[in-house]
């Protein structure tokens, strides 16, 4: 989406710096041709540029090397060799490039590196001379012979690619987290801070090695520090990031990460920037689709006073971002026990978030309400959440949240509605064993809604999960309200199995043949 709102000129400029022309490098060799008294401007140019606008621009350039040697292989497979032979020298001048404009900016790089820039040099030159004998020979014995080594080389350029790619990526790690540490300057500590957290947005595997790194660690430890506390906020932000994969989780067990974030929390001298940051490092390490739960065993010993601060965060909140986190945060703790569930009852969190909900200014996406719906399913559970929704209305906002519909027709908004829908009817299902909410479903003509669910996909947006849902709610208020229904709808969604009624609905889609 950023690319694409960049100014077409602006974006033009930028691609322009990764463009060359292969016949002038290949001559060249990539050596510099400006004079010795020229190389001050060439440096302050260079200067311009923070250390984070080069990671990006060496990230960008080797994006392009690696979807060049993945096309080479294709080409090469269709013995297209004069393609081939164009994009190994293609390659070969982005590799050189490459790796001069990283030299250019950086500081202290290892022997090692050198000796893996050097072998990848060596290697893109022998592999650039093998296809260009390939089209200089029409010879198909010779091609033949000759395509298992073309392979070969291009499987060790990848290979060399792959790990001096990997050395550079932790060599700047390793430097962006020195500054952290070794640094009492807030400016010099907050501007390798936002390099890092740049490094996390590009992916997982850049992530584990922040995290390996000792990333965490040195994070935690400014959070520890009272004198950058105007850097919480960002600190937190890349702690979140760093904690979608594993590594990032057993550093922040090792350095009683969770204790310190509880901390965070419960501290009322702290922003609410601070808090909602706080917040949505909580909702990354407990979300339900981590396969990996060795830290929860120390969250559980600080449940209480996080949930505690969470739900006052929630109540408190200015702003919708604010409220989205910390709900999102006790919505994933819901999931792990029903001891959760009962502490939000105790803390009136079923009357807050209910509120919450009339304010449009604060619940004004489908995404917090997703995360309403989600904590109010995971407590329905419980008895005695039936008189907290009657009283405040619940039953009238689960109806309204069985017509979420997307506004924008965003892919994730669409899933966001989905949902919603899906899980305002399993919440509905659940609170209807009491004969109370069941009362005020049929008075508020639930009922109808739910039928339409179900016999109309283009209102579920052709979800089944909601379908499922929508059939199980129906089922349980038919039987707390039978006359609710129409003898053709008792019939079809209510008497049979819930699968044949599933089969049914599923085929009613409109046949335009």
């Amino acid at each position: 989406m950023h690319l694409i709102q960049v100014d077409s000129v602006q974006r033009w400029m930028e691609d322009l710096k990764l463009m060359t022309d292969c016949e002038c490098m290949c001559i060249l060799q990539s050596k510099p041709i400006s004079i010795e008294k020229d190389e001050q401007n060439e440096l302050i140019l260079s200067s311009q540029y923070s250390t984070c606008d080069n990671l990006q621009l060496l990230l960008k350039r080797a994006w392009i090397i690696s979807t060049e040697l993945t096309r080479i292989a294709q080409k090469l497979e269709k013995n297209r060799w004069q393609r081939v032979h164009s994009m190994t020298v293609r390659v070969n001048c982005h590799v050189r490039s490459m790796i001069n404009e990283y030299n250019m900016f950086t500081r202290n790089s290892s022997e090692e590196m050198h000796q893996f820039e050097k072998l990848l040099i060596d290697k893109c030159s022998e592999f650039t001379a093998f296809t260009e004998r390939c089209i200089q020979t029409e010879d198909e014995q010779i091609l033949k012979s000759m395509k298992s080594c073309i392979n070969e080389t291009l499987t060790t350029v990848a290979q060399y690619f792959g790990q001096l790619i990997e050395l550079v990526l932790t060599h700047e790690a390793q430097n962006l987290l020195r500054q952290i540490e070794l640094s009492d300057n807030v400016y010099i500590t907050e501007s390798a801070i936002s390099s890092l957290f740049s490094l996390t947005q590009e992916g997982a595997h850049l992530c584990r090695i922040i995290a390996k790194e000792g990333g965490v660690v040195a994070l935690f430890k400014i959070c520890r520090q009272d004198c950058f506390r105007c850097l919480y906020p960002q600190t937190l932000r890349t702690l979140a990031s760093i904690c979608c994969v594993e590594e990032g989780m057993h550093q922040l067990e090792k350095v009683d990460g969770i204790l310190c974030l509880a901390d965070i929390l419960t501290d009322s001298t702290h922003s609410e920037a601070t808090h909602a940051e706080a917040a949505a490092v909580i909702a990354q390490i407990t979300s339900p689709h981590l396969t990996f739960t060795q830290h929860l065993s120390s969250f559980l010993e600080n449940m209480e006073e996080i949930v505690t601060a969470l739900v006052k965060l929630c109540q408190e909140a200015s702003s919708g971002e604010v409220f989205l986190l910390a709900s999102a945060a006790l919505a994933n703790i819901t999931f792990f026990d029903t001891v959760a569930c009962e502490m939000l009852l105790q803390l009136n969190a079923m009357k807050i978030l209910l509120a919450a909900c009339s304010d449009k200014q604060i619940v004004d996406t489908p995404y917090s309400r997703d995360q309403v719906v989600t904590i109010l399913a995971n407590m329905s559970v419980l008895d005695q959440c039936a008189s907290e929704i009657i009283q405040g209305n619940g039953v009238q906002l689960l109806l309204e949240m069985l017509f979420e519909r997307s506004s924008s027709g965003n892919s994730a908004e669409v899933a966001a509605c989905e949902r919603v829908q899906q899980k305002s009817a399993v919440t509905l299902a659940r609170l209807s064993r009491d004969p109370e909410v069941a009362d005020a479903a049929v008075k508020l003509s639930c009922i109808p809604r739910l039928i339409k669910l179900c016999r109309s996909p283009t209102e579920r947006n052709n979800s089944d999960s909601v379908l499922v849902a929508c059939l199980a709610a129906l089922r349980r208020l038919a039987v707390m309200s039978p006359d609710g229904l129409e003898d053709s709808d008792f019939q079809q969604l209510v008497k049979p199995r819930l699968v044949d009624s599933f089969l049914l609905c599923t085929n009613m889609e409109e046949s335009f043949v």
